[in-house]
């Protein structure tokens, strides 16, 4: 058997975590901004600022926008894949400013759920045995007591030969 593999970061995976519908509203929203500020916003100043600074700052807040919306979007679903309360962590990302409740989910975001090796069942990388098979996620060596792989033949650390139980 195999150990348990690590969380691994797949920038193409997690987007695609992101709703459909979300990309279209974030396109929208961006979009919105970009008539405000060129049809709406500056046209009415008596000293608009020069045309290339206008596109420049209906670009820059279009895209602070559309990003915003994506990240909520992210949360939503990763919230749920991670088994975490999907309202609370959504409304905390929208409502708390300066973007510290996005910092605030993924400094405390739950791990991934990962099956377990030997009865597929989903458990917490963090747990050390199957909740529902007592296997062993994360055997030891029984005399220096540090992690060894599943299927070692030897303890790397202190060259105890390890058996079976490991």
């Amino acid at each position: 058997m195999e150990r348990m593999a690590e969380e691994r970061i797949n920038i193409a995976e997690e987007i695609k975590l992101i709703p459909w519908w979300v990309f279209g509203l974030a396109v929208v929203a961006f979009a919105g901004l970009q008539a405000f500020f060129l049809l709406v916003a500056f046209p009415r100043q008596p000293h608009p600022p020069p045309r290339a600074l206008q596109i420049f700052f209906g670009v820059l807040t279009g895209t602070v926008l559309a990003f915003f919306i994506l990240l909520v979007g992210y949360v939503n679903r990763d919230a749920k894949r991670r088994v975490m309360n999907v309202a609370l962590w959504t409304v905390l990302v929208i409502f708390i400013p300066y973007a510290i409740g996005f910092i605030i989910y993924f400094l405390l975001r739950h791990p991934l759920m990962v099956p377990c090796p030997q009865c597929v069942a989903m458990v917490n990388p963090s747990f050390n045995y199957c909740p529902k098979c007592k296997f062993n996620l994360h055997p030891s060596c029984p005399q220096c007591h540090r992690t060894v792989r599943l299927g070692d033949t030897y303890c790397p650390y202190c060259a105890l030969e390890l058996t079976q139980q490991v």
